[in-house]
């Protein structure tokens, strides 16, 4: 079982995202509770992919065409780390 550690700008972000966004991101979380990031890569409609420059270290896990979750995997521990759920934007701030 992995644990989930959501920033606390998620909860903000995904109630300015429509609800199909939300309900996608439930059952992103779901999968990651259960099977950790490598389920998520199982699963094409993710599309479940590192990110490079100033993300490096962070992954991005696609909500719907627009929507991003945007986390990283602590090696230590079992542990996913949310930073942010956004709309394609990576710029980070």
């Amino acid at each position: 079982m992995w644990l989930i550690f959501e920033h606390r700008r998620v909860a903000k972000n995904l109630n300015a995202a429509p609800a199909e966004v939300q309900k996608r991101y439930e059952k992103w979380k779901d999968i990651v509770a259960l099977s950790g990031p490598q389920g998520l890569r199982q699963i094409r409609g993710f599309n479940d992919e590192p990110l490079a420059g100033k993300w490096e270290g962070f992954r991005s896990s696609r909500l719907n065409k627009q929507y991003r979750v945007i986390y990283r995997v602590q090696k230590d521990q079992v542990l996913v780390e949310v930073e942010k759920v956004t709309p394609h934007d990576y710029g980070r701030k």
